[in-house]
């Protein structure tokens, strides 16, 4: 899922209360400021003048989002400036909802922990508190977070599930009532991680609690048998047969200009089947709409990095905690990414594609299965195998993924030295080089296309042929997506391709590979999984981007941007008295007000778009609507808004100018 801000026009809740620790919250939470718009603490005044503004007005802008923005100190990715009742995380929201979805609650969460660490300021410690005890009521009883919380209660949340998720015809993930926990999108992962620094500022008890579940969560939910075992699923608990609640394909479209998916037509050189294959040929993939390998939230998943943002947070508790009981499962983990690779030897009598080519692949899909399945052609799939995930994911193997894990594979070999690690790597690059598309399947070399990376986001197996997804109908309720070879007219909301340059992690392979065995070892001795006691994490969190590998070795220092007086001076000057920076809005959503209509559509204006007819809840851009009624005459008006991701970025430059600190690289690590 994307990590984006949007903004709708929200029909009217069916909660009413007002957003904030203001004086409508029914019950402030402990830790919340006494007074409104009011510091409870007045810290001492630094004897620098220009210093001394910038630290009031970090302040003024913390207590404001704290009291006035959030719900119980929780909260979403934006609101509406002028009414904070109408409030968007990746969908609409109701005024007593939260995201646990980055950039939300933990995102602005490690942000004022920062920003307290660099001051010492007690205000923003506190702010910090009240979004640690929020987001401990939010925390599944797992250990884990979803992507959102209601305040309201179970039937508030699932009344929205129903509604507002269940119309989001792009957005799978919120069809669907689980009842569990996440790890995509790092919703746990950064939850975690905020409820680790908690812990170790002051050692509140409540904070150990919670984190010991989250610990708990993410080792429960590792896979620990077969080739599997190390990974970690998309969601868990395990909800069995949560995606059976989508509407069924309405597959095949039928009427003028949808002649060439009727069975029996031809596509390019292949022959249209139907959904399920060619039956005397299993294993062939062609065209097909729906989930090949069904519910994919139990598969391996690579999809959004989750194995190394678990490994980082398990990492980040090795040496922050001491707790070197956790090595075992991160190295499990790495184990999992290398042995899981799919690689096919480029001969056609080895596979199960009756059009498997002669070009051998190495790589990995975004998910693989954890179990054998037997996926939607009927045919038997062995554990391991690259599967597919939504039903705009085909099965197959990734470039762009794979050169993710390459990276995460790089870090593998120096935590632990160990050369298995980035011994397959140079079949990756030599496959992903033989796959990238051609200049006239891109946008420029065909008009229809909108394609601008350099390869397709999945290559089917062992063909090496890529596969785009399409879709046709208005909503969720009469459309349905597709695969096939096409590259004309992928939807605009999913990047059906990517970029996969291989020419700087080749580079990075051969210097790793002339490595001597001296320098490995001086590498591995300052690695994360050799500390034995406590050592203080890094600095901040969210200022100058996240926390990441290369931070987590002995001598390195995760640092900060630098930052002018003059770029510190806009920024207070744009907080005003207001004190929130405001943003210009540029992505909106229809309100819900029922299902979209299930009767047949034949147009194709909704092919490309990111949003389908007026009962779509997927956000969507001014210039990423369908050329049609409503839209076509009716542009949306551009609010300001308050977005949890523009607070955090300012915030953050702000620390970077009162309080830097400069980035440094272990050598060993550099080497």
């Amino acid at each position: 899922m994307e990590r984006r801000l949007f903004l709708t026009s929200l029909s009217a809740a069916a909660v009413t209360a007002a957003c904030g620790g203001g004086g409508s919250d029914p019950a402030p939470a402990p830790g919340a400021p006494p007074a409104p718009g009011t510091p409870a603490y007045e810290p001492p005044v630094d004897p620098d003048p220009f210093r001394q503004s910038t630290k009031v007005a970090m302040r003024r802008a913390a207590i404001h989002m704290d009291q006035n923005v959030s719900y119980r100190g929780a909260y979403v990715w934006s609101w509406l400036a002028s009414d904070r009742n109408k409030l968007w995380g990746e969908m609409e929201a109701y005024p007593t909802m939260c995201w646990m979805q980055p950039t939300g609650t933990p995102s602005v969460g490690n942000c004022l922990l920062d920003a307290y660490k660099a001051t010492g300021d007690e205000n923003f410690y506190k702010a910090a508190e009240r979004t640690a005890l929020a987001m401990i009521e939010a925390q599944h009883p797992s250990g884990g977070w979803n992507y959102i919380y209601d305040f309201a209660g179970e039937a508030s949340l699932k009344r929205w599930y129903q509604t507002v998720g269940a119309n989001g015809w792009r957005l799978e993930e919120f069809q669907h009532y689980y009842g569990n926990a996440t790890f995509d999108d790092a919703t746990t992962a950064v939850s975690s991680q905020f409820m680790l620094r908690m812990y170790l500022e002051k050692k509140d008890p409540r904070f150990k609690s919670a984190l010991e579940k989250a610990i708990g969560f993410v080792l429960d939910a590792q896979f620990k048998s077969g080739i599997a075992a190390g990974g970690w699923p998309q969601r868990f608990p395990r909800a069995f047969n949560a995606t059976r609640s989508m509407p069924a394909p309405n597959w095949p479209p039928t009427g003028p200009g949808w002649e060439h998916l009727q069975p029996g037509a031809q596509n390019g050189d292949f022959i249209i089947q139907g959904p399920g294959g060619i039956p005397a040929r299993p294993g062939y993939t062609g065209v097909f709409s729906g989930m090949e390998d069904g519910d994919y939230t139990n598969f391996v998943t690579f999809n959004d990095d989750v194995m190394g943002e678990n490994i980082k947070f398990l990492l980040l508790c090795v040496f922050g905690l001491g707790d070197t009981s956790l090595k075992a499962p991160v190295v499990a983990a790495m184990d999992c990414m290398y042995n899981i690779m799919y690689e096919y030897d480029g001969v056609p009598a080895n596979s199960s594609n009756p059009n498997a080519g002669t070009t051998p692949q190495a790589g990995w899909g975004l998910q693989h299965l954890s179990s054998d399945s037997v996926d939607a052609y009927g045919v038997l799939r062995r554990a391991g195998l690259p599967a597919a995930a939504r039903s705009y994911e085909p099965r197959g193997l990734s470039p762009s993924v794979s050169i993710t894990n390459a990276n995460q594979l790089f870090h593998y070999f120096r935590l632990t030295g160990d050369r298995k690690y980035i011994a397959k790597l140079g079949r990756v690059f030599d496959w992903i080089d033989t796959c990238a598309l051609r200049a006239n399947q891109r946008a420029g070399g065909d008009p229809e296309s909108i394609l601008t990376g350099t390869h397709a986001r999945v290559v089917e197996l062992d063909s090496n042929r890529p596969r785009f997804p399409h879709r046709y109908g208005t909503n969720i309720h009469n459309g349905a997506y597709y695969f096939d070879y096409d590259w004309r007219r992928t939807p605009s909301h999913y990047n059906a391709s990517q970029n996969a340059s291989t020419a700087t992690p080749r580079a990075t392979l051969a210097r790793l590979q002339a490595l001597s065995n001296a320098e490995i070892a001086a590498m591995v001795a300052n690695s994360p999984l050799n500390v034995d006691g406590e050592r203080p994490l890094p600095k901040y969190f969210s200022v100058n981007g996240e926390v990441d590998f290369p931070h987590l070795w002995a001598n390195s220092v995760k640092g900060t941007a630098t930052r002018t007086a003059e770029q510190t001076q806009a920024l207070i000057d744009n907080l005003g008295e207001k004190n929130f920076w405001g943003t210009n809005q540029s992505l909106f959503t229809n309100p819900y007000t029922q299902d979209g209509p299930s009767a047949p559509y034949l147009g194709k204006e909704y092919m490309s778009t990111h949003v389908g007819d007026v009962y779509d809840t997927s956000p969507y851009g001014v210039n990423q609507r369908p050329n049609v009624e409503p839209y076509a005459s009716n542009p949306p008006a551009v609010n300001t808004v308050i977005e949890s991701t523009t607070f955090v970025n300012n915030l953050g430059n702000l620390i970077s100018f009162i309080e830097p600190v400069t980035p440094v690289t272990d050598p060993a690590y550099k080497a």
